[in-house]
């Protein structure tokens, strides 16, 4: 039997889900469909993939190499099936957390009024490219390092570093926050494609991480007071959480946000994309570094601190 792609989709959906369950939602097939395909992988390359247990999955050593080549097979075909679409009249923005921040809805309208002919859509997806090598996305907002050398990458802009915490919070009274005061309690860290790593602290004063999947779990466990985060200024100005405080942090190096997509395939209007995004960066620079000082906390109606310091 031959590798077929749906094997290799199966493949990637277990390692990315985490269970034979939640990869048959994820891919949308049965969890009997999963376990064939993972099988009749295993037979067309003549070794074990996946350990499996009870309660747990793990790569096996050969899985773990098969597994790269598996996305980079995946991204090209989801790119293949994106040069085809000839129909394509939408210039699609991916994003993984906040898009563009208090931009976004300001470069939608400008565009609009430039381009009537070609709608700019953001869409989301939580990969290291933001949609762009899964074929969902023309061009894609990137915010942490892309070392792929099928994309093209470009810098926009930067933004400043905020922190995330609940607003009952100790640093919730404060107008702004140190990467000290944040390495006292336990980071919460989106693996995938989050900005914010343990090495923004120096060693030896790095804090506890606990690690996250998606803005949304990220944004929730903050709330629930079991981890405090780091993030971009437009996660602050996109995501507003009730129960979540956002303040920024004085001693953080800035994003530098970015624009990406495929070398061999660039967007129509891609030019045009970069000088609107560049100049709707340089209008309203990043706030600039300022020491941290106490803060009465700000009540809203009902006695609760203010979720988000503007």
């Amino acid at each position: 039997m031959d590798v077929q792609l749906r094997h290799l989709r199966a493949l990637v959906a277990v390692v990315d889900a985490g269970t034979f369950t939640d990869a048959a939602a994820l891919i949308g097939c049965s969890q009997a469909a999963v376990s064939r395909s993972i099988a009749a992988l295993e037979t067309s390359l003549g070794a074990r993939m996946l350990e499996r247990s009870t309660h747990h999955v793990a790569l096996t050593s050969a899985g773990g190499r098969v597994l790269s080549h598996a996305r980079r097979v995946l991204d090209e075909i989801a790119h293949l099936r994106r040069i085809a679409d000839e129909t394509h009249s939408e210039l699609r923005l991916g994003y993984a957390y906040a898009a563009l921040g208090k931009h976004t809805r300001r470069l939608q309208k400008a565009w609009a009024l430039a381009h009537p002919g070609m709608p700019l859509v953001f869409v989301h997806s939580n990969s290291p490219t933001a949609g762009l090598s899964e074929g969902i996305a023309d061009v894609a907002v990137i915010r942490r390092p892309l070392s792929d050398d099928r994309f093209e990458v470009t810098s926009v802009g930067v933004e400043t570093r905020y922190a995330a915490m609940d607003v009952d919070h100790a640093l919730a009274r404060r107008r702004s926050v140190s990467l000290a005061q944040l390495a006292r309690y336990t980071v919460a860290m989106d693996h995938r494609s989050g900005t914010t790593t343990p090495d923004l602290w120096p060693p030896g004063t790095r804090p506890a991480t606990r690690f996250t999947d998606g803005v949304d779990e990220w944004l929730t466990l903050i709330a629930s007071g079991q981890a405090v985060g780091v993030t971009a200024e437009a996660t602050a100005n996109q995501n507003p959480r009730p129960g979540v405080a956002y303040r920024a942090v004085t001693d953080a190096p800035p994003i530098d946000v970015r624009l990406a997509w495929w070398k061999d395939d660039p967007p129509p209007c891609l030019d045009a994309l970069l000088e609107m995004t560049r100049e709707l960066y340089a209008s309203t620079p990043p706030i600039p570094p300022q020491r941290s000082r106490p803060h009465p906390a700000q009540k809203g109606r009902a006695g609760q601190p203010k979720g988000l310091a503007r």
